[in-house]
């Protein structure tokens, strides 16, 4: 198949699937109001609650949101062919993923900006709200203490993108101080845009290279990186994290842009198989698709940790409650798009040649060599380079050398994997503070002491990641985190589903999704609870067991409270 025309028909869903089922929940179903008095109103501090222009929050979400997660999952699942990767990544985010991070940013920006592990405990019962903040914290921990390592690692990868990503810093700082005194956001934005593509240039010409061993070397960028989000986390919202973030939206928008530009000109067909048959057959290296392929490919069709953005950050700056469509439903399906041009980038644009040693691959030949086999194609660094190569080979077709186009690429994806780091930092810093609450003493105020707090959590990830030699020690927990993500989704869609039923709203459009990835969820649990006992992996089997008997709980209160609120008259 063509990789325009797939391209094409994705564009015209899309903007169909907003224009009538994302209108359609806003107005039929969740009634959005502009006379709805906001959090970041209500609670404006300056600090997390800040009313902001709707563009600026979009771009904010956006990135929040994105991270390596459209990247990395879509890359990995075309293993399993590009038909069934772009079928989960299309329909999963309009009817699943668009409708979680919709419904619990408007779920929450109707309970005081609470985070969805607060909102457990004043919609369902005081005893679940722990049980989802254990989940939430957990999920943040290794959240956290990975990508550290992940970013740590792109800057050993890529040091092209170390000067352009830290430089970024004080374009931002800047760009939120013009736009804090009145200036025009847009214009100032492109500005920042241009300064940070000059920037990109800058690094291929002058690569940071530290001058110890690769291992020594990721350990000393994680240390800056806890340092850096030490600080960029306690600092007020509008001072650096939105900047940056409506810097960055933009640089994926152009980004997504130039891909499809290169697409139209090159328009290669898709050397990727649309099925790949090993998936199906008996004693292949391949697993079947079910359930790993809908653990795999989370970010760009439903992820739970979009849940966290939604009710950590996002809402706190919302000024319109209709703003919550653009900013919750629009951005879920951009960053669907932006995994469809992966699809597509790989599958269709790798083709185009890639080297393997001093031989050019083309077609079907450059897909094997990624994607032979399912160790082959499960990695950080083989699909990046995929995904790399395969959009370099289509900015070269309107003149873009393939060093500068590999180059843009790479800052792309630090840029996003940081911005991730930085977000997941503030969302856990908020998710505790809530969890110690507003009771008096002098250690619970301590301890809500954003510093104090955002410390404790740093040091903790820092633990983590420093446990093991080279910053590999949050690799331990690294296998709980494709199905505690997807887990966190569907109890999310859980918590809107019982808040929905107390409304007298109708239940489908939250509860068929919710069933639907808690059934692949629970499936795949099992499946890797059976492998950590196989392998006596105690810790994992631990957290593993408690974690499906905690969801057990969840759901089954969520249920009892459901069965209560529809059979009570008032």
């Amino acid at each position: 198949m063509n990789s325009l025309l797939l391209v094409l028909l994705a564009i015209i869903g899309y903007i169909l699937a907003y224009r009538f089922y994302g209108r359609f929940l806003a107005r039929k179903i969740f009634r959005l109001s502009p006379e709805q008095v906001m959090p970041s109103h209500q609670f404006n501090d300056g600090m997390d609650y800040v009313p902001t222009k709707r563009n600026i929050i979009f771009g904010h979400h956006f990135t929040t949101i994105a991270g390596l997660g459209p990247i990395v999952g879509p890359a990995i699942g075309l293993i399993w062919g590009w038909l069934p990767a772009f079928l989960w990544v299309f329909l999963g985010s309009i009817f699943m993923g668009a409708v979680h991070d919709f419904s619990t940013l408007v779920v929450s920006a109707r309970n005081n900006g609470y985070t969805i592990g607060e909102l457990t405990g004043h919609i369902i019962s005081p005893g679940t709200r722990y049980v989802l903040q254990f989940i939430m914290q957990l999920l943040l921990f290794i959240v956290l203490a990975v990508f550290a390592m992940i970013v740590a690692t792109l800057f050993v990868m890529y040091p092209e993108s170390v000067i352009p990503v830290w430089f970024q810093i004080p374009i931002a700082i800047w760009l939120g101080w013009n736009i804090r005194r009145g200036k025009p956001d847009l214009v100032y934005s492109i500005i920042s845009l241009l300064l940070l593509y000059l920037l990109v240039i800058a690094g291929v010409h002058m690569p940071v290279n530290l001058p110890w061993e690769d291992t020594t070397n990721v350990v000393v960028w994680s240390v800056l990186l806890f340092v850096y989000v030490f600080i960029a986390s306690t600092l007020p919202v509008h001072k650096l994290l939105q900047p940056r973030d409506y810097i960055n939206s933009h640089q994926l928008l152009v980004a997504m842009g130039l891909i499809v530009l290169g697409l139209i000109i090159r328009h290669p067909v898709l050397s990727a198989p649309a099925i790949n048959s090993l998936a199906f057959a008996p004693g292949s290296n391949v697993p079947s698709p079910a359930p790993l392929m809908f653990i795999v490919i989370a970010c760009g069709a439903i992820s739970g940790f979009h849940a966290l953005a939604s009710s950590g950050t996002t809402v706190k700056q919302v000024s319109r409650e209709p703003d919550a469509l653009p900013i919750g439903y629009g951005a879920m399906l951009t960053e669907s798009f932006l995994a469809v041009l992966v699809i597509v980038s790989i599958a269709g644009g790798l083709g185009l040649g890639v080297m393997d040693g001093e031989t050019i691959l083309t077609g079907r030949a450059a897909y094997l060599n990624h994607y032979a086999s399912w160790e082959s194609a499960n990695g950080l660094a083989s699909k990046l380079d995929a995904f790399i190569t395969g959009t370099a080979n289509l900015f070269e077709a309107f003149g873009i050398p393939q060093r500068y186009g590999q180059s843009f690429v790479a800052v792309f994806i630090v840029t996003f994997a940081n911005t991730t780091l930085d977000s997941a930092t503030r969302i856990q810093r908020l998710s505790l503070q809530e969890i110690i609450g507003t009771g008096k003493g002098k250690v619970r105020s301590r301890l809500r002491n954003r510093y104090v707090s955002t410390l404790l959590i740093v040091s903790a990830a820092a633990a983590l990641t420093f446990y093991k030699p080279g910053g590999q020690g949050a690799m331990i927990l690294w296998p709980l985190f494709g199905s505690l993500n997807q887990l966190m989704g569907a109890l999310a869609l859980g918590v809107v589903t019982v808040y929905m039923s107390a409304k007298r709203l109708p239940l489908q459009y939250t509860l068929l999704p919710m069933i639907i990835i808690l059934i692949f969820t629970v499936w795949a649990m099992i499946q890797e609870l059976t492998g950590f006992l196989k392998e006596k992996e105690t810790l994992l089997v631990i957290l593993s067991g408690v974690i499906i008997i905690l969801t057990g709980w969840l759901m089954t209160s969520a249920v009892r409270v459901i069965l209560i609120k529809r059979s009570s008259p008032d």
